[in-house]
C-alpha cells in the first residue's frame, strides 16, 4: 500500500496494425452495417458508420453499440428500419436520432446535423445538415470525426483523425475555441477521453480549456455529472482529474478537488493531500475485485476521491509545529453530500458515499486490536451495506512510504476483518437487532404505539451491541428491569 506508479503510456500505433483491426471489426459487424447500407442506398440516402465505433475499431475495442449518420430525415429513417429491425424507438427524434435493435446489436442512426449553443443556453439548437463532411466537422475530436461510408466501406477522414489516433493525441476538427464555444461539455470530454483511452491532449486544446473553463457553467448539472462519472470510472482517472484541475475546470464542477492542493508549510509537516487523494483513488481501484461484479464501482471510487475534502476547512497549526485536521471526516461527509446533491446524484449514491467519507477514519481507533466485541459490532452496524467498500477505502487510505508502518496497518486491518468474520458467523452481524421487536415490546409492557416503544427498542439494541446475543427470555427480563427503573 504505497504510492501508485503512474501508468505507462501506450505505444504509438502502427498504421498497418490499425488497418488490420478495422478490417476485422468491419467484417464482424458486416451483417448489420452492410444490410443497412444497401437499405438506405436503395432509398437514395447516404449512410455511414461514424464516431466512437470507428475509433474503437482502430483501437481493437469491440462493441455491439453502433452509431451511424445519414442524409435521411428521422421520419425516413424510421420507415426504412421498421421492417428490418427487431425493435425501433424514437426517444431521440428531437435530436434527429432513431434507435433500433437487430439481434445483439444496438443501433442509433442520426440525421446529419449541425448543432450550436446559444451563449446563455444549456441546450443545443439542432439543425439538420446535408453532408457527411459537415457532420464530421461538428464533432468533438478528430479521432471521433472519422467515418466509413456504407455499403461500400469507404473510409472518410477529412480532419486527419487517423494520424491523431496513431499518435494518441486529442485535437479538435477546427479551432478548439470554436468547438468549446459551441458545446462547452467537450472540455470535460477531453479529460474523460484522456482517462479512458490514455491519450494526450494537444497543447492548443489545453490552452483553450484553460481560457474557457468558466463556460462550463452553462451546462446542466446532470450532463456534467454524467461526464464526471465516466471519467472517474475510466481505467486511468488520475490523468483526467489532473487535466480538470490544471485547466481550472475542476474549480467549476468539483471545486473540492483543487482545494486539496493545500499550501505546504515550509517544514513539510503534512503530506500533499491532493496527491494523496489521487493515490488513494488508484489503490481503491486495485481493490475493486473484492466487490461483486466485474465493472468499475462508482461509489467506491467517488468515496476515495472525496474522503479528505474536509481537510482544508479543518486544518489547524498547533504548538510544536503539529498540523491537525480534527473532525475532517464529519465535515467532509457534509461537504460531499452537498456537492453530490448539486451534481444531481441519486439519493442512494449520495447516502453511500457520504457514509463512507464519514466512517473512513473509524478504523484508526482500533490500534493493535484493543476494540471490544461491542466496538466491532458498532463498526459493522454503522457501515451497514457499505462494509466491504469501507474495507476497501480504509486499506486504500494508507499511502505511507514507511514500509513498517504500512505493514503494521495492514496486519491490524487483517485482524479487524478476521474478528468481523468470526462475530458474523456467530451472531449474524449484518442484521443486528434486538431479540424483541416493537410488537413484542408493546405486548410485554402493556403499552400502545408511542415514544416509549422506540426508547425501549433502542435500550435493547444497546444491550445487544454491548453484550452480544441473548435469549428472548433474557431480553424480556432486561426490558422489564429497564421499565421498572423508569418508574
Amino acid at each position: 500500500m504505497s504510492d501508485a506508479v503512474p501508468p505507462v503510456a501506450p505505444p504509438v500505433l502502427r498504421m498497418a496494425e490499425v488497418q488490420d483491426r478495422v478490417g476485422a471489426e468491419l467484417d464482424r459487424i458486416g451483417p448489420v452495417i452492410d444490410e443497412l447500407g444497401v437499405l438506405f442506398a436503395d432509398a437514395g440516402e447516404e449512410l455511414a458508420l461514424v464516431g466512437g465505433p470507428v475509433r474503437d475499431a482502430m483501437l481493437g475495442r469491440l462493441q455491439n453499440d453502433l452509431d451511424l449518420a445519414t442524409s435521411a430525415r428521422p421520419d425516413v429513417t424510421e420507415r426504412l428500419v421498421a421492417g428490418w429491425a427487431d425493435a425501433v424507438w424514437d426517444m431521440g427524434r428531437d435530436f434527429g436520432t432513431i434507435g433500433c435493435r437487430k439481434g445483439a446489436w444496438q443501433v442509433e442512426i442520426t440525421t446529419y446535423r449541425s448543432e450550436t449553443y446559444d451563449p446563455a443556453s444549456r441546450k443545443p439548437d439542432v439543425d439538420f445538415g446535408d453532408s457527411l463532411a459537415g457532420d464530421l466537422g461538428r464533432r468533438d475530436f478528430t479521432v471521433n470525426a472519422m467515418a466509413v461510408s456504407l455499403p461500400g466501406r469507404v473510409f472518410e477522414d477529412p480532419y486527419g483523425g487517423i494520424v491523431d489516433l496513431a499518435q494518441r493525441t486529442l485535437r479538435t476538427p477546427g479551432r478548439p475555441e470554436d468547438s468549446f464555444s459551441d458545446d462547452p461539455l467537450r472540455m470535460m470530454r477531453a479529460a474523460r477521453f484522456a482517462a479512458q483511452l490514455g491519450f494526450d491532449v494537444a497543447p492548443e486544446v489545453v490552452a483553450a480549456m484553460t481560457e474557457m473553463a468558466g463556460r462550463i457553467e452553462i451546462i446542466s448539472a446532470e450532463r456534467v455529472r454524467d461526464e464526471l462519472v465516466k471519467l472517474v470510472c475510466a481505467p486511468h482517472p488520475r490523468a483526467g482529474l489532473r487535466l480538470l484541475v490544471e485547466t481550472g475546470l475542476a474549480g467549476h464542477v468539483l471545486p473540492e478537488l483543487p482545494a486539496l492542493a493545500l499550501e505546504r508549510d515550509e517544514h513539510h509537516r503534512h503530506k500533499d493531500v491532493y496527491e494523496h487523494t489521487l493515490t488513494v483513488l488508484e489503490q481503491s481501484i486495485d481493490l475493486e475485485d473484492r466487490l461483486p461484479g466485474d465493472g468499475p464501482d462508482l461509489v467506491s471510487r467517488f468515496a476515495a476521491l472525496m474522503h479528505d475534502v474536509g481537510k482544508p476547512r479543518t486544518r489547524r497549526f498547533e504548538a510544536g509545529g503539529v498540523v491537525t485536521f480534527h473532525h475532517h471526516d464529519v465535515v467532509g461527509a457534509k461537504i460531499t453530500r452537498k456537492r453530490m446533491q448539486a451534481l444531481r446524484f441519486s439519493n442512494a449514491e449520495i447516502d453511500a458515499v457520504s457514509r463512507l467519507v464519514e466512517l473512513h477514519l473509524r478504523f484508526h481507533g482500533y490500534g493493535s486490536g484493543e476494540w471490544t466485541d461491542s466496538a466491532v459490532r458498532r463498526y459493522v452496524r454503522d457501515a451497514g451495506d457499505q462494509l466491504e467498500r469501507l474495507h476497501i477505502l480504509t486499506r486504500a487510505d494508507c499511502t505511507t512510504r514507511n514500509r513498517r508502518k504500512a505493514e503494521r496497518l495492514r496486519r491490524a486491518y487483517d485482524s479487524l476483518e478476521q474478528r468481523i468474520e468470526r462475530l458474523s458467523q456467530e451472531e449474524e452481524l449484518a442484521a443486528i437487532r434486538p431479540e424483541l421487536d416493537g410488537n413484542q415490546i408493546m405486548e410485554i409492557l402493556g403499552i400502545g404505539p408511542g415514544r416509549e416503544v422506540g426508547e425501549a427498542y433502542r435500550h435493547l439494541l444497546e444491550l445487544r451491541m454491548e453484550e452480544g446475543p441473548s435469549s428472548p427470555e433474557e431480553a424480556e427480563a432486561a426490558l422489564r428491569a429497564w421499565w421498572a427503573a423508569r418508574g
